[in-house]
């Protein structure tokens, strides 16, 4: 299968050192504002130059994080980044927006894209609709179990990247919105402010817990097994953690891939001591979730760390990693003393020195010769063998070798830090398309069916979408509504390949059932729906949030999507609507959406039929609602109201205006709709604008 590679994390260049020093075959790092981790140091341009350099010259691959989100605006100006990273030689783009994924295609068409786990690729589909869009490896969830990995590298057609230790979000990544609409630091941002980790009552509970606090992942004991499931790159998480923390949790995890052993006593030790949350979990990964795997930091104040820490420091600081070089001298009588240099990845060159003279006294011994090719400090070569062969009673100078051997290093250096030039390419935006006038249609989510009614239907939404569970229990009076308005049935936004089968005989059901419209809120949903011969909406899993991302759903079939509730109504204005497009402007966005029950979590029971919430110190409660597969969904504390906005989204050219339906019983679904038709005055007495006028960070 061969070695995996260990990619380690970089927050700062003394973390580029820290990782390349502890063993990294490629580091991932941040540069400018447009990563998710905009809160870590992240490079600088001469920083970034500087990085790449040094790991190029000691082996070691470099991939740049743009994973967060882009607007049309931003896009131009990360335009101008791809161009400078594919002229520099980074050896990958991390992202996570289908639309820099367009851009990227178009600018820099041989410079490779990993898909983020930003991505929320959780399915072969999602792996494969990745490597639709010119997607090279992917990152997968970090949700998946051993048996789902395999299954999906055994069919993959492109590279898969797996997380083997660090944090652990409570909700799938890239699917989480709780910190952006609850403080506008918004994850799919880059700025979260990490609130899974904060106390919360559960169900009134006067104790608090810590119910989304996950412990930190450790799948050190695991490696083996993933290798041979065909994983091809482990993936350390930590690019806000201190560079000692880099290079002692790189060193260890380099180590058990070289000797193919799991870790002893002592390393397991070490890694929770360098930082853990009441200790590890791997239970997504063996499929044991529950109770079990959360937790919560405690600083560690053993004194002891500092002086591991200290440790650490020297020696990544030492400049340890040296590139194994081999040397072949040959000095004769009358001839140029000649130095071939070859260095672990086949680079070779020839140097040509001085003609020897006859010795009147001490001659040149080979011993003499091979302890000067050695000699290799104040460079990141490291001489592995020297083979020598020296004529008798000839003389040379030691400066004479020392020079042969600079210039070897010298040219080695040249031939490693090259750069192939690669294609660059226009970036085209395209036109943009005048925005439709007039007030959009209204659709309408509901969660259960109850809340679907005659007194509903006959207030004409555009179209009512139902969770694919629901529909199905229910498709009789479903068709007869069909007749009057368009019923869409909601694909799961996550359903793992062991659960796709059971997934499409719904969704068969439904269409034969007359039902031909569905809603899909992720990539790996897409192409169940498609193939199906349904007409897939996209849902706000997708996370749209530019035009170039329109122009990719578009080319995938979809016809309409909804845009992100984390952009403003004049970003929503500029974005070219290619698809039409919907907003959400009623209800309690879901916040998150989790592999572990959440109630389970905090109270050691199951009780997701009942009516379940969090609720922070502030005293804000947050509903949980169960979705397919037993996965809890949070909503936000606070329904998003602009029944009395009407006027400030009639003209951003939406098709349609969403009211989303979580807690509401039957009659307040009808009062809402009424309300926005302009048929009552209804306004619940506490509610959020969302940040349709105040933006995330």
């Amino acid at each position: 299968m061969g070695t995996p590679e260990l990619l380690s994390p970089a927050g700062s260049y003394e973390a580029v050192i820290a990782a390349v020093g502890g063993g990294a075959d490629a580091v991932y790092m941040g540069y400018g504002n447009y990563n998710a981790r905009r809160r870590a140091k992240n490079l600088t341009g001469n920083e970034l130059l500087q990085a790449v350099d040094y790991c190029r010259l000691r082996g070691v691959k470099t991939y740049i994080t743009l994973n967060t989100l882009l607007t049309d605006r931003e896009l131009l100006q990360v335009k101008e980044i791809i161009t400078v990273l594919n002229r520099i030689g980074v050896d990958a783009v991390i992202a996570a927006d289908l639309g820099l994924v367009r851009l990227i295609r178009s600018v820099a068409p041989e410079l490779p894209i990993h898909g983020s786990t930003q991505m929320t690729v959780h399915n072969l589909d999602g792996v494969l609709f990745a490597a639709r869009h010119g997607i090279s490896r992917v990152v997968l969830a970090r949700e998946l179990t051993r048996d789902q990995i395999r299954y999906i590298c055994e069919n993959s057609p492109i590279e898969t990247e797996v997380f083997v230790h660090g944090a652990l979000c409570m909700s799938y990544s890239g699917q989480c919105y709780l910190s952006g609409i609850i403080g506008r630091r918004s994850g799919n941002r880059g700025l979260c402010a990490q609130p899974c980790r904060m106390a919360y009552h559960v169900n009134g509970r006067t104790i608090e817990s810590y119910p989304l606090s996950l412990k930190d992942l450790c799948l050190a004991e695991k490696l083996t097994e993933l290798r041979d499931i065909g994983v091809k790159s482990f993936k350390i998480e930590g690019r806000m953690k201190r560079p000692e923390y880099v290079a002692i949790v790189t060193s260890i995890y380099s180590k058990l891939i070289k000797e193919d052993r799991p870790p002893d006593k002592y390393e397991l030790r070490l890694l929770n001591d360098v930082f853990s949350r009441q200790g590890f979990t791997d239970g997504y990964y063996s499929g044991e979730t529950g109770k079990d795997m959360f937790g919560r930091h405690i600083e560690n104040d053993d004194p002891g760390l500092s002086s591991l820490y200290r440790e650490a420091q020297k020696s990544y600081r030492e400049d340890t990693r040296r590139v194994n070089v081999r040397f072949y001298c040959i000095v004769q009588k009358g001839e140029q003393a000649l130095l071939a240099a070859e260095d672990t990845d086949g680079n070779r060159y020839i140097s040509r020195g001085d003609i020897p003279e006859r010795a009147y006294t001490k001659p040149l011994s080979g011993s003499v010769v091979r302890e000067q090719l050695k000699k290799t400090g104040g460079t990141p070569f490291k001489c592995v063998t020297a083979k020598v062969k020296v004529d008798e009673g000839i003389s040379l100078p030691l400066s004479s070798i020392n020079a042969l051997r600079r210039e070897c290093l010298e040219k080695l250096t040249e031939m490693r830090m090259f750069v192939r030039e690669r294609a660059e390419g226009e970036f085209n935006p395209g036109y943009q398309l005048i925005n439709e006038r007039g007030a959009p249609v209204y659709t309408v989510y509901v969660s259960d069916f109850a809340q679907i009614t005659d007194e509903l239907i006959a207030l004409g939404p555009e179209i009512i979408y139902v969770p694919l569970q629901c529909a199905v229990r229910n498709l009789k009076k479903l068709a007869e509504y069909n007749s009057k308005t368009i019923i869409a049935v909601g694909v799961p936004r996550v359903f793992k390949d062991d659960e796709k089968e059971t997934v499409c005989s719904m969704l068969e059901k439904a269409y034969d059932a007359g039902i031909t419209h569905a809603l899909a809120g992720n990539v790996g949903g897409i192409e169940a729906a498609r193939n199906l011969g349904f007409t897939v909406h996209g849902d706000f899993g997708l996370n749209v949030f530019n035009s170039q991302t329109l122009k990719e759903l578009k080319a995938e079939g979809l016809v309409s999507a909804v845009l992100s509730s984390e952009l403003t109504f004049p970003q929503i204005r500029d974005i070219s609507k290619g698809i039409d497009t919907e907003l959400i402007v009623y209800g309690r966005l879901p916040v998150m959406i989790c592999e572990n029950c959440i109630i389970k979590s905090g109270t050691g029971a199951c009780l997701c039929k009942n009516a379940n919430n969090l609720e922070d110190r502030t005293g804000a409660v947050f509903p949980i609602l169960s979705e397919f597969g037993h996965r809890s969904v949070l909503y936000n504390s606070q329904k998003i109201v602009l029944a009395d906005k009407q006027k400030d989204y009639a003209d951003l050219g939406l098709w349609a205006a969403r009211l989303m339906f979580s807690t509401e019983n039957p009659r307040e679904c009808v009062q809402v709709l009424e309300r926005y038709l302009n048929k009552n005055n209804y306004m619940p007495s506490v509610y959020t604008r969302g940040l349709y006028y105040r933006g995330v960070e």
